[in-house]
């Protein structure tokens, strides 16, 4: 739907919320509608962007009825009173913490004006690492990668922080080093890819069901009691090249719902080039459009196909 035009999401809206457009951080795979909030109590304007896909929070609006909710919800966090507040709360939240890398940047974010990456942020090589960390915490941010910056006189990319509710801590499923050994240890340091037993020290487990498709019931804990067969069901080894590799063609394979082909080798064990219009795109469900591509179990893609070309 075209945000700014959508006659039904402006009449689900105060005329103190103007709406501006609408935009995609493809590599995110975010979504945002431009907004202008107006608190004629105060008299102060806000100007920023709201998401309306943002994976790590669980928001998936898609009809203006839910881009209504996050919006009007996003309006009432940002509220002059409603953000001291907020902000009295994560200062308590990050002097408890043990952070001390990340917090300059956080602490940079709580104007809830758009920052520059260049000339706001603390000087650091490694920012978009200290912004992905924010954003495994529960925070919301949006992002802007082509925004004019007055001090830089250029384009550049900026964030701005919405006082939303904290979200769950995110991230990637986390193991203790035991559970890391006993996955690598099953698998046999088999690396999937190189199809061969690699170093210990230069695999990863890789979830084989991707990070991009789960929701807020997909998400669980690694117990440290899983058995041999659950490890070998819900993992595969890699390196970190392959698998930063293999986070991008499924991303691809998200927005576009083009499968992945590896080595350039379009087969599949199941399905086809296509994803199914009848999965569903995040869930537990989705995993099973995710089954036949070599990039989801390379072991059983590599058997399927040799069977194929041996017949």
């Amino acid at each position: 739907m075209n945000i700014s035009e959508d006659r039904k999401l402006k009449e689900l809206l105060p005329e103190q919320i103007k709406l501006l457009g609408e935009r995609y951080h493809s590599k995110a795979s975010e979504r945002y509608i431009d907004v202008i909030f107006d608190y004629p109590d105060t008299g102060e304007k806000w100007e920023g962007s709201i998401p309306i896909e943002y994976r790590r929070t669980g928001i998936h609006a898609q009809t203006p009825e839910d881009v209504a909710e996050v919006t009007l919800a996003a309006y009432e966090a940002m509220k002059p009173a409603s953000r001291k507040q907020w902000l009295e709360e994560q200062e308590r939240f990050w002097d408890e913490s043990n952070k001390p890398v990340t917090r300059p940047f956080f602490d940079a974010l709580t104007t809830f004006e758009w920052t520059c990456q260049r000339c706001d942020l603390p000087d650091n090589p490694n920012w978009a690492r200290r912004m992905q960390d924010i954003k495994k915490l529960g925070y919301t941010l949006a992002t802007d990668t082509r925004k004019y910056c007055k001090k830089c006189r250029r384009n550049t990319t900026n964030l701005v922080l919405i006082a939303l509710p904290r979200g769950q801590e995110t991230g990637y499923e986390n193991w203790d080093p035991q559970l890391r050994k006993r996955i690598l240890h099953i698998l046999g340091n088999y690396d999937i890819y190189e199809n061969r037993i690699s170093s210990a020290y230069s695999l990863l487990p890789d979830h084989k069901f991707p990070e991009i498709r789960w929701d807020e019931r997909t998400r669980q804990e690694n117990p440290s009691n899983m058995t041999a067969e659950e490890i070998r069901a819900k993992y595969q080894l890699m390196n970190n090249q392959r698998n930063q590799q293999k986070r991008e063609v499924c991303r691809t394979c998200f927005q576009t719902g083009s499968r992945g082909t590896p080595f350039g080798i379009s087969y599949f064990y199941e399905g086809g080039a296509a994803w199914s219009t009848d999965i569903p795109a995040r869930g537990i469900e989705a995993e099973q459009g995710c089954v036949g591509c070599g990039w989801y179990d390379m072991q059983e893609w590599r058997k399927s196909l040799n069977e194929f070309l041996e017949d």
